[in-house]
């Protein structure tokens, strides 16, 4: 069972979605290794921060330098698991961690306003536009977020962390403030 399984939350202007299970690998691969990595997954990794990349049910987020954080959707997962896909590819390291990371969609024209509620990052429009994710905190928790639309972000956290992630979010989003 998923830690936030028959959630549902809103607020003014806000809805919060619980995201189902998705395919996830922590990804490190030097500069040698990236046209092998892309040839293997069908899709170019993205090379500067705050970037991402999506083609055919799978993205990825860059994290650091030579770290992202793979996401593929259950079609794509079903036809070949992602570390299987890039087993072979020497000076990588693969990380399965499907299972550690859960998913919530934030959505809405406040939906900036509740997550910056608690991010110390500038997420406006204008600095994290469309594609943008990146590695950064909400309240206490480390997060994932990847803005997926002009009014939608994807926040990735650890299950261990989900119901206070979901908590505060939920909160955020009755604020009076937002």
């Amino acid at each position: 069972m998923a830690p936030l399984d028959g959630r549902y939350a809103t607020g003014p202007g806000v809805v919060l979605t619980p995201l189902g299970p998705r395919q996830r690998i922590s990804l490190r691969a030097g500069a040698q290794s990236l046209k092998a990595v892309e040839a293997k997954l069908g899709l170019a990794l993205p090379t500067r921060p705050k970037t991402s990349a999506s083609e055919g049910g799978m993205s990825a987020l860059w994290i650091g330098p030579d770290e992202w954080l793979v996401l593929a959707d259950d079609a794509s997962a079903a036809a070949e698991p992602l570390p299987t896909r890039l087993a072979g590819v020497a000076g990588i390291s693969v990380v399965d961690v499907s299972h550690r990371n859960v998913a919530i969609a934030v959505e809405g024209p406040t939906a900036e306003a509740v997550i910056a509620a608690g991010c110390p990052q500038d997420i406006r429009l204008g600095g994290f536009p469309v594609g943008a994710a990146s590695r950064t905190i909400l309240s206490k928790a480390e997060i994932v977020l990847w803005r997926t639309g002009e009014q939608r972000f994807e926040i990735e956290c650890w299950r261990s962390f989900a119901d206070y992630v979901w908590t505060f979010l939920a909160e955020a989003a009755r604020s009076p403030a937002v």
